[in-house]
């Protein structure tokens, strides 16, 4: 998506001045081409499909260097990996995009520098993009749309500009928390500059400064290796986790329980719970089980830096599974 020519936001829509012109993962208009029988397709965007491609390419490659590479890189990319995680689930997920905890400044500093590290967009583009899909869920106005095809949902929606009805729909929604919060704004103004430093440079640097990692094995492991291993944990919780598994919760919603993925992606495979209850901090019922990022809130929590976690409570849970779940628990 590319920003507003002259930098601004579009909030409920109108411009908020103060934003600056950044190019982003996606196309900010949905334009179709009609094939000879009138029939309207998405517009393919080529250079995401390149770019992809290409750090796909290299994350295969980088996989025959593993052998090679220290074992203290093994370490440090999986350390990266989780503080990438971390800036997605406990960052732009549950705190930025739901609301479900108060965090202090300094954990703030550094879920958004930790969500620089996924680059997955920054914590406005991808919080507005969630709170969407949340409202809009499993129709055009959902950024990745699981009735499209389980690929669409995965990687798909990267590859073609945003349908109209996302864009409309966004245009609808109040982001005024975000464009209060002076870290959220930070890292959006210096999104390129702070990617390119915790992606890239960081994973790169910290093995070939700390015990002579060459800079190749460090590049391709650290960086290209971590991020498209983090790039695809968090695309199966749009494709798998609104394909696959029990719906315990409520069972007239796409998103589904899956295990596979809880464990991938820290804890954001409860979907079916996590629709139902999108303002519980934990995502599931079951706290600290199998739930990495509620284990860091938590410790978050205890340690003075949040406060303020929502649950949903075990008679409000009870209830609803008994309503509308699929008695599959």
């Amino acid at each position: 998506m590319v920003s507003v020519s002259d930098g601004s936001v579009v909030q409920s829509g109108e411009r908020v001045a103060g934003e600056p012109a950044r190019a982003e993962m996606h196309q900010a208009s949905e334009a179709l081409n009609t094939d000879a029988k009138g029939k309207c397709t998405p517009h393919i965007v080529w250079r995401n499909v390149i770019l992809m491609t290409l750090l796909h390419i290299g994350a295969v490659y980088s996989l025959f260097l593993i052998p090679k590479a220290h074992p203290l890189t093994w370490i440090w990319s999986y350390v990266c990996f989780l503080v990438t995680a971390l800036g997605v689930t406990a960052g732009a997920h549950r705190l930025w995009s739901h609301r479900s905890y108060k965090a202090k400044l300094p954990l703030r500093v550094f879920l958004a520098a930790a969500n620089s590290m996924a680059f997955q967009n920054d914590i406005f583009e991808w919080s507005r993009d969630h709170r969407v899909h949340h409202k809009y869920s499993e129709t055009d106005g959902d950024p990745h749309n699981a009735r499209r095809g389980f690929f669409f949902a995965h990687v798909g929606w990267l590859f073609v500009r945003k349908h109209q009805d996302v864009i409309e729909k966004g245009k609808k929604l109040d982001m005024s928390d975000l464009l209060a919060d002076p870290v959220v704004l930070f890292q959006r103004k210096y999104y390129k500059t702070s990617v390119l430093v915790m992606c890239f440079m960081v994973p790169m640097l910290v093995p070939w400064y700390l015990w002579d990692e060459t800079l190749w094995n460090s590049y391709f492991l650290s960086s290209i290796l971590r991020y498209s291993v983090s790039l695809n944990v968090t695309w199966l919780v749009n494709s798998a986790a609104h394909m696959y598994g029990n719906r315990p919760y409520d069972e007239n919603i796409n998103p589904r329980e899956n295990r596979f993925v809880t464990f991938w992606a820290i804890g954001e495979g409860f979907h079916n719970y996590h629709h139902t209850f999108p303002f519980d901090y934990s995502t599931s019922e079951f706290g600290l089980r199998y739930n990495p990022t509620t284990c860091f809130i938590d410790l978050m929590c205890w340690l003075g830096l949040a406060s303020n976690r929502k649950r949903a409570s075990p008679e409000m849970i009870k209830a609803r599974k008994l309503r509308t779940g699929d008695r599959s628990a």
